[in-house]
């Protein structure tokens, strides 16, 4: 397929690079910073930099726009685009309405569960792609490219792909804070961060094989009241992370007195 990516992020640089090693060809690369629209342009055989949203001259299959959630509506709304072309947009959150006013009857959603970084790579083949299509020409497209780079292809409405993306919050950017505090708790004690990576790699491998419901452990878990407070203490001289820790302790507390 024929292909232009609107945007120069994370999401941007990685699915071109999938679409690329799959055999489909980058056409363009649009965006409205010169120098970072040229820069991922370069990185691709035949993709044409174009500076703001004129893609109508081109010939393309599809249109992604990965730009940031609160831009898609408006970006959607003010690209030109050849005819027949699918237009989607690569968000978790983002409703496919929010395409409604763009110049295509052919509007859609392409969005990878992924955590993405430019410059590291990822097996593509096995991070589930989430599609969408407000007609079924449009979903046989998307669908056609997701199974050219994806072992897993989703087709989920709007709903349900925001429950997945909030799903996702807690899996991923939750957790990811959880450790940035961990971290931080170690080195105001000059304490080395390597020491927790055995125990953070041994919490993920048993939460996918046992559940992590199943998996769960610590003072909370187990109702030690006595360590749960000292350990409170301990975090007051920086309040926000005390009751941080408060509130999640009582919830695990809560969730295992149930049972």
């Amino acid at each position: 397929m024929k292909i232009a990516i609107i945007g120069t992020g994370n999401v941007a640089w990685h699915l071109g690079m999938a679409f690329e090693n799959a055999g489909h060809v980058v056409c363009a690369i649009a965006g409205r910073n010169p120098n970072e629209v040229h820069a991922l342009a370069s990185i691709f055989y035949n993709a044409e930099p174009i500076i703001g949203t004129n893609l109508s001259d081109l010939q393309l299959d599809v249109a992604i726009i990965c730009v940031s959630d609160d831009a898609i509506e408006e970006v959607a709304q003010n690209l030109a685009l050849p005819p027949d072309c699918v237009l989607a947009h690569s968000s978790g959150s983002i409703p496919l309405s929010s395409l409604g006013y763009a110049q295509t009857e052919n509007i859609g959603v392409f969005y990878p569960l992924q955590t993405f970084t430019k410059g590291k790579k990822v097996e593509f083949d096995s991070i589930p792609i989430c599609i969408e299509a407000d007609n079924s020409g449009a979903l046989k497209v998307l669908e056609t490219l997701a199974k050219s780079i994806s072992n897993t292809v989703a087709p989920l409405n709007s709903k349900e792909r925001g429950i997945l993306h909030l799903s996702a919050v807690f899996a991923s950017n939750f957790s990811n804070h959880m450790l940035t505090l961990s971290k931080g708790i170690l080195e105001q004690n000059q304490m080395d961060y390597d020491l927790l990576k055995p125990l953070i790699i041994e919490t993920i491998n048993k939460s996918l094989s046992q559940g992590p419901e199943f998996a769960q452990t610590g003072p909370a878990k187990r109702g030690d009241v006595e360590t749960l407070d000292k350990q409170y203490q301990a975090l007051l001289p920086d309040p926000d992370t005390a009751e941080l820790y408060k509130a999640i302790s009582q919830h695990i507390l809560d969730y295992y007195s149930a049972d």
